[in-house]
């Protein structure tokens, strides 16, 4: 089913992210991590639809998305930038994505961040603490690292900060990749559950080393499309 959002507020959150805020549709329904697939009212762009994130609680009274733009490539998500309140867009019911299976270490690259603030933020709702919690965030630079004050500030979650570009190491924030090492310290094969999300070769990659050093696939959560 189709439905049509109006954009209530669009915030930068990073120099290439943006927080938008919609009134949401009366009986919509969600869980978090879940996506949907949405398409902006703009001329030429109505049939380009792409999935994206929830990062609000299922219980609130908007729908908000925390979207990363390209306007080098001039594409959906350039567009998406540009909106303004008052502005329209269509999504169609939720679907998929990564599913809170328990506590465990949320791995992330970049926009991959955004299933995992939903997830987080209803454990926290529901359980007033995020113990057990371990989040592996790795970024380019320390501009790119989105939501970093919301997350270092949820009660429970221990954060770690990764950027790859070395000259911009700073305090609370380690220079490195989330390689076979930094997994064997971080995450090991005891570990209950382990979320990724992030780019597709990040998410495989990582997927193969910890089934290596002897996690069991069944703890290992990722995407899920169906």
């Amino acid at each position: 089913m189709t439905h049509r959002l109006t954009l209530k507020s669009i915030e930068p959150v990073t120099h290439d992210t943006h927080h938008l805020v919609f009134e949401r549709p009366e009986g919509y329904a969600f869980t978090p991590g879940q996506a949907t697939d949405l398409a902006v009212e703009v001329e030429g762009w109505r049939d380009q639809k792409r999935p994206f994130t929830f990062v609000t609680l299922p219980e609130s009274d908007t729908l908000e998305f925390v979207i990363k733009s390209y306007p080098d490539h001039e594409g959906v998500t350039a567009q998406i930038a540009k909106l303004q309140a008052g502005d329209h867009v269509r999504i169609e019911d939720a679907w998929g994505a990564i599913k809170d299976e328990g506590a465990g270490v949320f791995i992330a690259g970049g926009a991959g961040i955004t299933p995992f603030l939903a997830i987080l933020r209803a454990r926290l709702a529901r359980d007033g603490t995020l113990d057990g919690c371990k989040l592996l965030f790795s970024n380019k630079t320390q501009a790119d690292i989105i939501e970093r004050e919301a997350l270092v500030g949820m009660a429970g979650l221990e954060c770690h900060f990764l950027v790859s570009n070395q000259a911009d190491a700073g305090t609370g924030v380690e220079v490195g990749r989330i390689d076979r090492d930094y997994l064997e310290a971080h995450v090991g094969a005891d570990a209950a559950h382990v979320y990724i999300c992030g780019p597709d070769a990040m998410v495989d990659e990582i997927s193969l080393i910890l089934q290596d050093i002897g996690l069991p696939q069944k703890r290992i959560v990722t995407e899920d499309f169906s």
